[in-house]
């Protein structure tokens, strides 16, 4: 290339040859572990949040690695960046924090989706949506297979966040049939490991704080829901496994095994506090009666499956739930001794 005089000028590179990752929710449960492993592999990884439920603390370590970027900002805003790939994984997935602002949830779902593939679209990126087996809602066809449409309560306390999935694979798919973006879409079932929350609701995150505290383990009706629990580590395999694959999916990327909650809740007993006593709480509304994933498509088309035991994930779990459940007791007994000690002086 020359300029106006005839003089050469030489064209610099104007980003990495690295693989250049973008990971929407990246400071989040599951969006962290997925950090953790593209870093680890050399992706240079922009991890965006806007903490609303994730944690600076989840990505701490990367924070200074020439492979790591942190950028707060929240889906719902456009932003332009220039990456190969998007995992977008934003998105608040525990119905205590989708209750607490459903219009959020749905917008996040809706308007944020657009954005990451209105930008996938501009610089050709191959987009991963993670969906949710919220879209089957409380299913009719057990196992759930991906041509199960689902039976979802549209106006319900859960739609928020169950449509709001549903639209965002809507929107995939027409932006793959009418913009040819490149898209993958994960369809999550129950998945459980550290870093998970430890207000946020959900079975095994409850049933582990629960257990560690010394509280009762709060199962909801009878107990006969049933739920199948992937350990994160088998998750990221999946959602890395098709999106470096050929396949559009929809996938159900889950465990099959299934549990009942009175089941998961006596496992858990057994392995954290055999002392905490287990007791009923009226159920919450729309509560899905049985969740399962039929993975056949996964394991043919991907050769994907998972591979920790519940029995063992629990174990890895309650290592990470133990110093944070218990740090933070320690942290208010410390706080309430100087008041305590007023007391009786």
């Amino acid at each position: 290339m020359t300029d106006a005089n005839g003089k050469t000028l030489i064209k610099t590179k104007p980003r990495t040859g690295k693989n250049r990752v973008l990971v929407t929710g990246g400071a989040g449960f599951v969006g962290s572990h997925l950090c953790d492993f593209l870093v680890n592999r050399g992706d240079y990884v922009i991890c965006m949040d806007n903490f609303f439920t994730g944690d600076k603390s989840n990505v701490a370590h990367h924070i200074g690695k020439p492979n790591f970027e942190l950028i707060r900002h929240d889906v719902v805003q456009p932003i332009f960046l220039e990456v190969d790939q998007i995992y977008h994984l934003a998105c608040p997935a525990s119905p205590i924090h989708y209750k607490f602002n459903p219009v959020k949830t749905v917008k996040t779902s809706v308007m944020g989706t657009m954005n990451m593939l209105g930008m996938a679209k501009r610089v050709k990126a191959r987009f991963l949506l993670t969906s949710t087996s919220e879209v089957y809602g409380d299913p009719k066809q057990h196992p759930q297979t991906e041509e199960y449409w689902g039976n979802v309560n549209p106006i319900g306390e859960r739609s928020c966040y169950d449509e709001g999935k549903r639209i965002a694979e809507t929107l995939s798919f027409d932006y793959y049939r009418e913009h040819s973006v490149e898209i993958r879409v994960a369809r999550i079932f129950n998945t459980y490991g550290p870093r998970m929350a430890l207000d946020d609701g959900r079975v095994v995150s409850n049933f582990v704080s629960q257990a560690l505290r010394g509280d009762p383990l709060t199962v909801y009706g009878d107990g006969s829901q049933t739920r199948s629990f992937q350990y994160v580590s088998d998750l990221v395999n999946g959602l890395v496994t098709l999106m470096e694959g050929e396949h559009t999916g929809p996938f159900n990327i889950g465990n099959p095994g299934e549990f009942n909650m009175l089941e998961l809740a006596k496992l858990v007993q057994e392995k954290v506090n055999p002392e905490a006593p287990i007791v009923y709480r009226e159920n919450t509304a729309d509560d899905p009666g049985k969740r399962k994933p039929d993975i056949t498509k996964a394991k043919t088309l991907l050769g994907w499956e998972p591979k920790v035991l519940l029995k063992d994930g629990l174990m890895m779990m309650v290592d990470d739930f133990r110093k944070r459940v218990l740090g933070d007791a320690a942290e208010v007994e410390a706080s309430e001794a100087p008041k305590k000690r007023a007391k009786t002086g």
